[in-house]
């Protein structure tokens, strides 16, 4: 059986490439490439990541650990999905309202609180 259409060969590993094959084929690659994150996203990242970074000039508690954990857990959620879903939001809003104390200590943790709506 003879056709008129052209072969296509691929030769080698394709690991990690992206393409598309026909004549309207169309291909679209995001290997490597971080989510997209709104301008909410991003303040309140940087804000977690302040906040992480004051953490460590304060004397370590349950209370500061239990904190830094949470706000690990949402700096790496940001990074990873662009966003921090609604569960995290809330117990960091709920582990943030449990240390008022650290809060107005702390000008990074009122930076959060204030992003998160406390």
């Amino acid at each position: 059986m003879t056709t008129d259409e052209p072969g296509v060969s691929i030769s080698g590993g394709v690991h990690g490439s992206t393409f598309a094959i026909g004549s309207h084929a169309h291909a679209e690659s995001h290997h490597g490439t971080a989510p997209q994150r709104d301008e909410t996203a991003e303040a309140l990242l940087t804000a977690v990541r302040e906040l992480r970074e004051d953490l460590t000039r304060l004397r370590a508690t349950d209370e500061t650990a239990a904190l830094d954990t949470a706000l690990a857990e949402a700096e790496e959620e940001i990074v990873t999905t662009g966003q921090a879903g609604p569960t995290r939001r809330e117990r960091l809003r709920a582990l943030l309202d449990d240390s008022q104390a650290l809060v107005g200590l702390v000008a990074s943790a009122g930076a959060v609180a204030g992003l998160l709506g406390l």
